[in-house]
């Protein structure tokens, strides 16, 4: 038996982007399923499954049902420790620990003002105070993780914490907030993998657009790097 992952609309699902990443950036097997967000038959789809209320949900090869992000990656991270989803060092992993559940509770004013849309950018979106606190905390977050690793990613490879912020790094780039050189290096090394791009393209050709995520600004064409 393999993994099954119970995910949403991948334009629009935030959570179950996270709960994705760790399984295709580690090459970790898993049947996907889909639900539709915002649908009639959503919590019935969760619950079918196995889940609590809420996506991403995990059905682990033995049965165990994981319905937390949270969850599926402190799972991931035990049942292969070969893989290397944390950083070995004791120092950085507790770093990389830390700020992955930094994100997994908090920046509510950036994920409530500015919701994941992987269809669109949008101009002339003028952010809170709040919202700006938020991603200076990200900023000063990912600073220090990236002075130590010196990239690409937060602690040099790839690991859960990165999974975790990747709904982040695009809403910096489709609601135009100001970002520094380092940050923005970040943002593109994130969005050159081809697991986003597969992420955004198989999210494309979803059928349905929803309109609870719709801004009343002008769109523009969503910023992938080349």
């Amino acid at each position: 038996m393999s993994y099954k992952l119970l995910i949403g609309q991948k334009s629009y699902s935030s959570w179950s982007l996270r709960g994705w990443l760790p399984f295709a950036m580690f090459d970790i097997p898993v049947e996907i399923r889909s639900t539709v967000i915002y649908s009639d038959a959503f919590s019935e789809d969760v619950t079918e499954f196995g889940g609590g209320k809420t996506v991403p949900a995990v059905v682990t090869p033995q049965g165990g049902v994981l319905s937390d992000s949270l969850a599926i990656a402190w799972h991931l991270v035990e049942a292969f420790p070969e893989k290397d989803l944390l950083p070995s060092d004791p120092v950085l992993r507790a770093q990389a620990l830390s700020i992955t559940a930094e994100m997994h509770s908090g920046f509510t004013a950036l994920r409530g003002a500015c919701p994941m849309n992987l269809r669109t950018a949008w101009d002339g979106f003028v952010p809170s105070a709040e919202v700006l606190d938020d991603v200076a905390r990200i900023e000063a977050l990912w600073g220090a993780a990236l002075a130590k690793s010196n990239g690409p990613f937060l602690f040099g490879e790839y690991s859960i914490a990165d999974a975790f912020y990747a709904p982040v790094v695009t809403r910096l780039v489709t609601y135009g907030l100001p970002v520094s050189t380092g940050t923005q290096a970040y943002i593109d090394a994130h969005l050159r993998l081809p697991q986003m791009k597969q992420w955004r393209d198989e999210g494309l050709a979803e059928d349905a657009e929803l309109s609870v995520y719709d801004k009343a600004l002008e769109r523009r064409a969503f910023p992938m790097p080349v």
